[in-house]
């Protein structure tokens, strides 16, 4: 089986497709089928064009379709088991699973009830959709793929060549659940605050944001230390963690991050699977986190207002 579906043909789920379109088959598969002629521009500025299939969920699971090698889910934290469900009927229930979500949500949740095996995908390449046919990479980044148990390794180290070869470096690792809570740490420090003032990440560098941007990554160190979260790259406390912050923000200068495009686009956010656990974990250890608290009011009256 050399089919990989992917559903939620969001910007990360898009520029998955076109990465491993010229190596494999690919299925995209979402709430409505796109045009099969879609555009990719490189972070350089070139433009690539090319086929995909596309289908709703329903027109997929009407076709009864050869089962997958892998199922990508790349929707929004809060959408992927809904998502998963409208075509889990037609999928053996030993298909391995790919999670691309932000957060620390949806990841616990389906790889306790899937039966089969479930891989967390964990990425810094940076992409923004500019319609139903057009997607930029904004920004390029190492990607880590493991299973929260850690008892799929070869399965993981597979599709890690896989992703590299398709010009998406990936590692396969065995610590994923700390890299998720990295990648989270790093999205409460960069997509609010960009979301709430219509902003690229790089312009969080300048003084009218850097300030919050150093306030943030002390409230969420303090709460990565209690839930005994490694600092990145072997450092230490707030100076580990907002480098990291800050490269992330120098690889992707370009990008509008995921909250924006969802501000934008006027559809909730992320909040819940980002900002959420970080509250949740403040508050069982006791911690104040004011800050993030505030930016999660804010996001919930720009909602409201959609």
């Amino acid at each position: 089986m050399t089919t990989h579906w992917i559903l939620g043909p969001g910007a990360i789920g898009r520029l998955l497709a076109h990465s491993l379109a010229p190596f494999i088959e690919v299925s995209v598969i979402g709430r409505r089928a796109l045009p099969s002629r879609q555009l990719l521009t490189t972070p350089e500025g070139e433009v690539c064009f090319q086929h995909l299939t596309s289908f709703t969920a329903e027109q997929w699971v009407a076709d009864t379709p050869t089962p997958p090698a892998f199922v990508h889910i790349t929707t929004k934290a809060m959408a992927a088991e809904a998502a998963l469900s409208s075509i889990a009927s037609v999928l053996p229930p030993s298909t391995p699973l790919v999670l691309w979500q932000n957060g620390f949500y949806a990841q616990p949740r389906i790889t306790q009830t899937w039966p089969g095996p479930v891989l967390c995908a964990t990425t810094t390449q940076g992409a923004y959709l500019t319609g139903d046919d057009g997607v930029v990479h904004a920004g390029r980044g190492p990607t880590f793929v493991g299973d929260l148990d850690n008892q799929h390794a070869g399965l993981a180290a597979f599709l890690a060549v896989l992703l590299s070869e398709a010009g998406l470096t990936a590692s396969a690792v065995g610590d994923i659940r700390s890299r998720l809570w990295q990648k989270l740490a790093v999205n409460a420090a960069i997509n609010p605050l960009v979301a709430l003032h219509g902003v690229r990440n790089g312009e969080l560098r300048g003084e009218a944001y850097s300030g919050r941007v150093v306030a943030v990554v002390k409230e969420v160190t303090a709460i990565l230390a209690k839930e005994e979260v490694a600092p990145p790259n072997g450092g230490e406390g707030d100076t580990a963690w907002l480098a990291l912050v800050w490269q992330v923000v120098e690889n992707t200068a370009n990008n509008k991050a995921s909250m924006l495009q969802d501000v934008e686009a006027k559809r909730p956010t992320e909040r819940g699977a980002i900002l959420g656990p970080l509250i949740e974990r403040a508050e069982r250890h006791g911690l104040r986190c004011e800050l993030l608290k505030g930016l999660d009011r804010k996001l919930a009256q720009v909602e409201a207002g959609f």
